[in-house]
């Protein structure tokens, strides 16, 4: 007994030797998160963040948020993430509940009056003859602020018309002037690929488009053609950029000099979609080849065919002679007679064959047994008539109108002269 409890005594003593020294420190507490959800307000508008608290939502749910015209009936874009609160946004707005049946007809009820206020507002526009152009009139959720988006070309003074509009509307009245772009994404359309314009089906941000991009996709710089409805340069000229971008460095530069088995070339034009260039040799020896056979050296097989090419016929200038004319043939006739080119020769009457103007046998006239001799035409001379004194006709006389001058004279003539009675014998100038 004694020794069982001396044991027992130096284990209650002892300690562990290897013991774990994370159980001592002090855990570091996680970082404050608020929960944030995108939403938007229009079909392709902007997306803005919310802190969506504790409230379940999903992708696609009605929601009413407080924003800083008021409160808005929006629409959850993504689902919930949790963001740490010192990369929070300023300004951060929340979500205050999930529509409801009566939130969702109430909104529908004042986007109905939409139209009505856009036509009445574009009839008071043309009274007062304001150079603005009304585009769209917007409701906010609860009819507590009518919204007119315009264009114009400078500043434009609509103190007198918002009077006219709150006194008929009985509300707060906004007049927001907005650029061509944001009207060609409110009011929509059909862009020249047929489809709808990017900018009113999916695009919520307007990237800057330069000339420099249409340049690079080697795209016909004619302004109907790089421009969309809104007059501004195709927003799509921006999709393909930096690809065309990184293919373009594969491929040498235009004006490079570059050795092809002892050749000297020069790169004239590049071909980004094909990955090609096309090397000038000479005249009439172009050819196109790929990096891998510029760099190193090699020349295609298609070159032997480009330059045992004939030579295109160079076009007459005003100083060059003009071609020989196709040489001259002497008709059976004695007359000379010039071939057309491209055509067929003139006909010329062949006489008859005695052996084939004889009949034989019952009239039947038969084919000769052989070919008979050729026959040789008989130049014949013309005989010109005698010639004939030829007498002279006269011609007959023609009446010289009278000049400018002459008819002055007359007119002055007979302004001068007194009024003739009827019966009266007619006298001449003298009076004789």
């Amino acid at each position: 007994m004694p020794d069982i409890e001396e044991n027992t005594d130096n284990e209650k003593n002892t300690t562990a030797p290897d013991a774990p020294s994370f159980f001592t420190e002090e855990e570091e507490p996680a970082p404050a998160t608020t929960r944030l959800v995108k939403i938007k307000f229009r079909p392709a508008g902007r997306h803005y963040d919310f802190a969506a608290g504790s409230i379940p939502l999903t992708k696609g749910d009605r929601v009413v948020v407080e924003t800083d015209r008021g409160r808005a009936l929006g629409t959850v874009v993504t689902f919930p993430r949790h963001v740490a609160d010192q990369d929070l946004p300023e300004g951060l707005k929340g979500v205050q509940r999930l529509a409801g049946a009566d939130d969702l007809a109430m909104a529908a009820n004042f986007n109905a009056k939409e139209e009505f206020s856009l036509r009445f507002c574009r009839e008071r526009i043309a009274e007062r003859k304001l150079a603005m152009k009304l585009v769209r009139a917007e409701y906010l959720f609860d009819g507590s602020k009518i919204i007119f988006y315009f264009t114009a070309d400078g500043r434009i003074d609509f103190r007198e018309l918002v009077k006219d509009l709150a006194h008929y509307f009985h509300t707060r009245i906004e007049m927001r002037q907005i650029g061509v772009r944001d009207e060609a994404k409110l009011i929509g359309g059909i862009g020249i690929c047929g489809r709808e314009l990017c900018c009113s089906s999916y695009l919520t941000e307007f990237a800057p488009v330069s000339v420099k991009m249409a340049k690079e996709q080697e795209l016909a710089l004619n302004p109907n053609k790089i421009s969309g409805q809104c007059g501004r340069l195709l927003c799509c000229l921006a999709y393909e950029y930096e690809t065309y971008c990184e293919m373009k460095k594969a491929l040498p530069k235009c004006g490079r000099k570059v050795t092809v088995e002892g050749r000297e070339g020069e790169v004239i034009s590049q071909h980004i979609l094909r990955q090609t260039v096309t090397v000038n040799f000479g005249p009439q020896q172009r050819i196109e080849m790929t990096p891998e056979e510029v760099e190193k050296g090699i020349m295609p097989q298609k070159l032997a065919v480009a330059g045992n090419a004939p030579p295109e016929r160079p076009e007459r200038s005003s100083g060059q002679t003009a071609p020989a004319r196709p040489p001259e043939r002497q008709s059976r006739d004695g007359r000379q007679q010039r071939q057309r080119p491209g055509g067929n020769p003139p006909e010329t009457k062949q006489q008859p064959s005695q052996a084939a103007a004889r009949p034989q046998g019952s009239g039947r006239q038969q084919p000769p047994s052989r070919p008979a001799p050729p026959v040789t035409p008989e130049v014949k001379t013309p005989v010109q008539p005698p010639q004939q004194q030829i007498k002279p006709v006269p011609e007959p006389a023609v009446e010289k109108k009278p000049g400018e001058q002459e008819v002055r004279r007359r007119r002055q003539r007979n302004r001068r002269r007194p009024p003739r009675k009827p019966g009266a014998p007619t006298t001449n100038e003298s009076g004789e």
